[in-house]
């Protein structure tokens, strides 16, 4: 089972020095070859979302989202938890999916990370509703909530908690797995 896997990765945060974006890439490092990772960093282009806007294709920010989940096998997000619940630009892009039949099906593996004992997890929860919603098929083991990750990451983006790195990476075999 080698086959090539296309998989969209998205951060749910802007910040140039993100705990989740710098999770994210560990992420992809830790993939087996035949994962191929294309890093969505539009988050920031996209309008707000307006259903008069969401007409044909919509903006060309929208369309370039909608093109590269059409392309891809599956995705990967990487978020933190602002106020209790998603990043407002991870819910605006997928706001503007929901007209869409782009997650319909595509699966979908889900990791929220905060310094917080917590973890994100009401990030994470609303987020997986919002997934469920837009018919993502939420991959079975490829869900995590990950506390304290200030001390899990180091600043280099090297994971230093050999428990996380092995969930990290039986995540993302799920992900390959629902990907055949």
């Amino acid at each position: 089972m080698n086959k090539e896997i296309k998989i969209l990765a998205i951060s749910g945060s802007l910040r140039q020095n993100s705990s989740n974006t710098s999770l994210m890439k560990a992420v992809i490092g830790l993939a087996p070859a035949n994962m191929e990772f294309t890093i969505y960093g539009g988050l920031g282009d996209l309008p707000h979302f307006n259903p008069d806007m969401d007409i044909d294709e919509g903006p060309v920010p929208v369309r370039e989202l909608r093109a590269l989940l059409e392309e891809t096998d599956g995705v990967l997000i990487c978020t933190p938890e602002y106020g209790n619940g998603v990043p407002g630009v991870l819910k605006n892009a997928l706001d503007w999916l929901v007209s869409t039949t782009a997650f319909m099906n595509k699966p979908t593996a889900v990791i929220s990370a905060s310094p917080t004992p917590m973890g994100g997890d009401k990030a994470h929860a609303s987020l997986l509703l919002t997934l469920k919603m837009i018919n993502a098929d939420i991959v079975e083991g490829g869900t995590l909530i990950i506390p304290h990750i200030t001390l899990k990451l180091n600043k280099e983006g090297i994971i230093t908690d050999s428990q996380l790195k092995q969930e990290l990476i039986t995540a993302l075999q799920s992900l390959e797995q629902a990907c055949y």
